[in-house]
């Protein structure tokens, strides 16, 4: 007998029925095909015969689709009522969290008192597994739990550049030099536009978090980069950040109702609210930070800390403003700079650079003018409008990341900027004094070693020598006590 393929319904199973057919098909064709006895069919695939000779059966009377395995009608349909099944969720959402033996001998005695069928304990623990995660953990975790793990949000985009800024603060998994060349994890300060996810503005410091360094980082993002590819600039309609220290301070609020935007805080404990500036850490930490020496892992650097800050502050400069920026975003389907420009716009800008730093720039300084100019650590500054105010008391303000050029204030009034002639034209921060100064200090100190350590070792012999060595007498019996206290003193 030959078989024939009598299949006109095939194309109505599904992919894993119609291979399940075609595999019983090919051993029932190897059979009567080549003559090969039924019995050695069977055994050649591993089946036994009784089910091949079903098999046989099943295609003579239905062709190939009474080859499918049937599956029965009451398929996925418990014999537990309804209420049985709602008694074992209810029990295990119940406090403390039981288990599913705990649980299933409960149930075990509630059926019998109700007269219901008895479950076994794989049906108990099938009902107890696809009960929804979100109930088990509002019940058996908290409110607080359910909300960072399941709580609906609402994704929220600004609906133009500028309308909403985010800043926020993160320690990186990162070791540098210091100044003085001790290995110390770096603060980074971000500010980024809501609707483009373009970086506005950037500081990194080895200090916590502060309200100058948030000020830097704002400095930056309001007004106009040096660099023609970081157009990202002006004033926010709304400032978005957390309840740290630093935000909540008068300053940043006085700031804020001069430029005229909105400070908006998130929720306490809350950082959905935060989830785009939180990517653009998670961003750093697993693209850049990796590839630089001083990578902690598990809270162990990687290979030895060698950067110091301002080259830190550099390669995060590159990294954010030619990587980051530069590329498609996942979510926006656009380039963040270019997103940010959309089809040409003005933003809002404030008056000029030296009111801007009058409000953001916290660091001032009292001193004198003198004939040869301001001093201010160790530096001479200079300009001709300082001619007419020798010997007045004035006010310095300065970003610590240049220092190299300082703004002299009279009673609250703008003067001048006056540079410092030896380092015209230089960019210098105050931690590169600070660092220069150490490692003059750590000069100095070794020359001190050099010439302290011949003298130590010429004055040694000569103490040995003064030494008159002392005789000490014979070593006599000691005396008695006179006081006897015991019988065997007689």
């Amino acid at each position: 007998m030959r078989l024939e393929d009598k299949s006109p319904t095939l194309a109505e199973l599904t992919d894993a029925q119609r291979e399940q057919a075609m595999t019983r098909f090919r051993v029932l064709r190897f059979h009567t095909e080549r003559g090969v006895p039924l019995p050695r069919a069977a055994q050649a695939a591993g089946v036994g015969l009784r089910t091949v000779e079903r098999w046989l059966a099943q295609y003579r009377a239905d062709g190939l689709t009474g080859l499918v395995r049937r599956t029965r009608g009451d398929r996925g349909r418990r014999k537990l009522p309804i209420e049985a099944v709602g008694l074992i969720e209810g029990l295990f959402l119940k406090k403390p969290r039981p288990s599913a033996a705990a649980v299933y001998r409960r149930v075990l005695t509630l059926c019998k008192e109700r007269e219901w069928p008895t479950p076994s304990y794989s049906t108990v623990y099938a009902i107890i597994s696809r009960v929804n995660p979100a109930l088990t953990t509002l019940a058996h975790e908290g409110p607080a739990r359910f909300r960072d793990k399941y709580e609906l949000v609402h994704r929220h985009r600004a609906v133009r550049p500028n309308a909403v800024w985010q800043a926020d603060h993160t320690q990186l998994d990162l070791l540098i030099r210091d100044a003085s060349g001790k290995p110390v994890r770096p603060w980074l300060t971000t500010v980024i536009d809501d609707h483009s996810r373009a970086l506005a503005g950037y500081s990194v410091f080895v200090d916590a978090p502060s309200a100058f360094q948030t000020s830097l980082a704002l400095r930056q993002a309001i007004w106009r980069k040096a660099e023609p590819s970081w157009a990202v600039c002006g004033i926010p309609d709304a400032l978005y950040v957390d309840h740290g220290s630093d935000f909540t301070s008068k300053p940043l609020e006085q700031v804020a109702v001069d430029l005229h935007f909105e400070l908006v805080y998130s929720t306490i404990a809350r950082p959905q609210g935060r989830g785009k500036i939180e990517r653009l850490f998670g961003t750093l930490n697993t693209e850049l930070l990796p590839e630089l020496p001083g990578y902690l892992m598990h809270g162990k650097p990687a290979t030895e800390p060698r950067l110091s800050l301002a080259e830190l502050d550099r390669t995060l400069g590159i990294f954010l403003i030619g990587n980051y920026n530069s590329r498609t975003h996942r979510e926006i389907r656009l380039a963040p700079q270019v997103a940010w420009a959309g089809d040409g716009w003005l933003p809002r800008m404030p008056n000029s650079l030296e009111a801007l730093d009058l409000l953001l720039i916290s660091v001032a300084k009292a001193r004198t003018v003198h004939r040869d100019g301001i001093h201010f650590q160790g530096i001479r500054y200079m300009d001709p409008t300082l001619a007419a105010y020798v010997k007045e008391a004035v006010t310095i303000r300065y970003d610590p990341r240049d220092v190299a050029e300082i703004r002299v204030f009279h009673r609250n009034r703008f003067l001048c900027r006056a540079v410092s002639p030896e380092h015209c034209g230089q960019v210098i921060t105050l931690k590169d004094i600070e660092a220069a100064r150490s490692a003059h200090r750590r000069t100095l100190r070794g020359q001190i070693r050099e010439r302290v350590t011949p003298v130590a070792e010429f004055l040694v012999p000569q103490t040995e020598a003064a030494v008159i060595p002392v005789s000490r007498p014979a070593a006599t019996e000691p005396k008695k006590a006179k006081l006897r206290t015991y019988r065997e003193d007689l």
